[in-house]
């Protein structure tokens, strides 16, 4: 039986609280949150203790998932880390690249197991293409949200692109070499919608947008490589491929188009999607490498990759608003 402490009981907090009851070998000691209010609401409807001292709470347990804001994030995570407890952590796994670094070298010097929660991952329309082949070479993201106060602490770029940020490098397994970066300051002090161009070395460049002030939701991936295309459809939890037909392919929807080449033969493959509860997933996962000594499913290294390029692209934006101002 695991020990685990919740830090952090808001919005995405509950959702953690009421997944972890029902995953099995876990027992929940309690939670820390430092919002009376609220942790009086959660102590009454989950019947779980409130620990004030987040440090009392860490000495009750083996591991700790953080639903706490981002600029909290680093001292719990620490304060975890040098108790030997292992570490599910919401994205971004940290505030700045300095403090990411800095966990990255405290998990490798405690031996623990700590996980990032970047929940696409546990999509059930990206797992339906758990398996396949692939080779991008041009991606299209659209993520769009409408407005919510709640996660406005950090910039769009941190608080939704960073989801197909991970996606996008767990994909292309290549350093990338040029970012080409826009960004708007609409409703908060930090970028509200932005456009990114990512170009890497092997080739593959994939275009990003993602905005938090748009009148309707859309969480799609295209991606475009030799011979085929998938499109990824988040938010409605579909999948398509189309690509040319091949050995196996007679049971799929087929059709021709004529190209410079000759005629060429389509099929339409839907693999099939299994509704699943991406966040249990992803903790579910978290608990399995705990009990079995195996690696985590989100890597502290692949999360300080993603904030990595994410804080280049902030950089990239924040360059070109200077260059705009100056030029006024």
């Amino acid at each position: 039986m695991i020990k685990l402490g919740i830090f952090g009981a808001g919005h995405l907090g509950k959702f953690h609280i009421n997944n972890w009851k029902e995953i099995s070998g876990i027992e929940l000691v309690g939670f820390y949150d430092p919002d009376d209010s609220n942790a009086a609401k959660v102590e009454k409807q989950y019947h779980l203790k409130r620990f004030a001292d987040p440090a009392e709470l860490i000495s009750l347990v083996d591991a700790v998932d953080i639903v706490a804001p981002t600029n909290h994030h680093f001292v719990l995570c620490e304060m975890a880390i040098r108790n030997g407890k292992h570490v599910f952590v919401e994205k971004p796994m940290a505030d700045t690249m300095a403090e990411g670094n800095a966990i990255v070298k405290l998990v490798r010097e405690a031996g623990i197991k700590l996980q990032v929660g970047h929940v696409e991952r546990f999509n059930p329309a990206f797992l339906a293409l758990k398996g396949y082949d692939f080779h991008p070479m041009f991606i299209e993201v659209h993520r769009l949200a409408q407005f919510n106060p709640r996660g406005t602490e950090v910039s769009v770029i941190l608080d939704l692109m960073i989801h197909d940020i991970d996606i996008v490098l767990h994909l292309v397994k290549s350093d990338v070499k040029n970012i080409s970066a826009s960004g708007v300051a609409v409703m908060t002090e930090t970028p509200d919608i932005a456009n990114v161009r990512l170009e890497f070395n092997n080739g593959c460049v994939a275009n990003l947008t993602s905005s938090r002030i748009s009148m309707k939701k859309m969480r799609k991936m295209r991606v475009f490589q030799k011979d085929a295309y998938i499109g990824i459809d988040f938010l409605a939890r579909k999948t398509e491929i189309i690509k040319l037909k091949g050995e196996g392919d007679d049971q799929l929807f087929s059709f021709d188009i004529e190209t410079p080449q000759g005629i060429r033969t389509l099929a339409i493959d839907n693999p099939v999607v299994e509704d699943n509860n991406a966040i249990r997933m992803e903790l579910t996962a978290f608990r399995d490498s705990i009990l079995n000594n195996t690696a985590t499913a989100v890597s502290e290294r692949e999360g300080l990759e993603a904030m990595h390029i994410a804080h280049q692209i902030l950089q990239k934006i924040e360059s070109n608003f200077a260059i705009a101002k100056s030029s006024i």
